[in-house]
């Protein structure tokens, strides 16, 4: 199972809004075939799997592992569940429950009600980890929401702006950005406010690693961003939240919202869309609007080895941090919402 959760974390940033699943085939306490979901609507990690064995009549000789409940349902592929047992194979080991109301123990079912010995829970725990994103978007019906910032030492988010004073003040060095970076990758948007896009004029796109662009989401009430900004351009769909109009320009969207935060709508919408996890990489501002409707599931608080002395103080959570990982000088503290 440990295995199948190694081969799952290779589709990060490619199966949204699927879940990441790995899976192996075992003959005689030897791997012989292993495969993952590798990218939205091509094979599942089981069908993978059973394709990579060489020799086919082992199959029925063998015990199938997947972290995910085999899907017992037509989307863009045929059921999992149903290729298995075409394929003779009599034992099969789930990480975990699917919770979707598509599956949600029918896999299951259907494995049991033709002969198939299953075995469930096996590493639970880490396998329902590694899909958190997938579960939060099944159970509440938006996004999995990453809170995330860099602070300076003595506690500042940035410095304060003269009216003139644009331009990005670093905090963190190199290796944390490329880190930043993959972090994108992985996830399927990412939001800022009006004034962190007029200060710092970010792309928000993935430049450092390999992997997709996620969309790029703006809350600009009153629209008074001009299109020459740097999230304007074409290199990944631009989602500007606004409370004035509703259209679409090439690979721009204006999405009207009525409510004053923007932001209940604004997830709402996100799920019929498919969009099953966002980092909110905002300024103060934006930040504290998500953390005051406790909107956001894990924070990402980098604290660089800089001193502002002044400036703008950055959001508190009144939570202890989970994990903490040095960075070479910085230092990363991450914090679940439970």
């Amino acid at each position: 199972m440990a295995r199948c959760l190694e081969l799952a974390k290779k589709g990060a940033g490619y199966v949204s809004p699927n879940p990441m699943v790995g899976c192996v085939i075992v003959y005689e306490n030897k791997i012989i075939g292993e495969g993952y979901h590798q990218k939205y609507g091509d094979h599942h990690a089981e069908v993978n799997a059973i394709k990579s064995v060489k020799e086919q009549n082992l199959l029925s000789k063998s015990t199938l592992y997947v972290n995910l409940e085999p899907c017992a349902h037509f989307g863009n592929t045929p059921p999992c569940c149903e290729y298995i047992v075409s394929k003779k194979i009599t034992k099969v080991v789930i990480g975990s429950k699917d919770t979707s109301k598509k599956v949600n123990g029918l896999g299951i079912k259907f494995l049991k009600e033709h002969n198939v010995k299953v075995k469930l829970d096996v590493l639970s725990k880490q396998c329902i980890d590694l899909n958190k994103r997938f579960f939060n978007f099944q159970k509440n019906k938006i996004p999995y929401i990453i809170l995330k910032w860099a602070e300076t030492k003595d506690g500042f988010i940035d410095v304060i702006r003269e009216k003139n004073n644009k331009g990005i003040n670093w905090i963190t060095n190199e290796s944390t950005k490329l880190l930043v970076h993959q972090w994108r990758s992985e996830e399927d948007a990412i939001l800022v406010g009006r004034k962190t896009v007029e200060n710092d004029n970010p792309k928000l796109t993935v430049r450092k690693v390999d992997g997709k662009n996620p969309v790029r989401i703006v809350l600009d009430p009153t629209l008074k961003l001009k299109t020459s900004f740097n999230v304007f351009d074409s290199s990944s769909k631009t989602i500007v939240v606004n409370q004035s109009t509703d259209k679409e320009f090439k690979n721009l969207q204006y999405l009207k919202t009525s409510d004053k935060y923007m932001i209940d709508e604004l997830l709402k919408y996100l799920f019929t869309q498919n969009i099953t996890s966002i980092i909110v990489e905002g300024g103060k501002h934006t930040l504290n609007s998500f953390i005051e409707k406790n909107y956001w599931n894990e924070a990402r608080v980098i604290v660089g080895d800089t001193i502002f002395n002044k400036g703008l103080k950055s959001p508190s959570l009144n939570k202890d941090w989970s994990i903490k990982k040095d960075l070479e000088k910085d230092v990363l503290y991450t914090y679940f919402n439970d």
